[in-house]
């Protein structure tokens, strides 16, 4: 993932204002995310099972308070 070819996916609960744009590539080995404001600055790097257990958490509203 640390190529420049790979496709980033913007997401699709980023704000319509354009002050909150998420992007991700996706890979077997892992998820990458950056905000699209900054292509070039820095990436958040998470191992397949650390997103995939991420996710779940997520989806079974598990997050801890911030």
């Amino acid at each position: 993932m640390d190529h420049d070819d790979v496709r980033w996916v913007k997401s699709s609960y980023s704000g319509g204002s354009g002050t909150e744009c998420v992007e991700a590539t996706f890979a077997a080995t892992g998820t990458a995310i950056r905000d699209s404001k900054r292509p070039a600055g820095p990436r958040l790097r998470f191992a397949a099972p650390t997103w995939e257990a991420f996710l779940t958490a997520l989806q079974a509203d598990r997050m801890p308070p911030a």
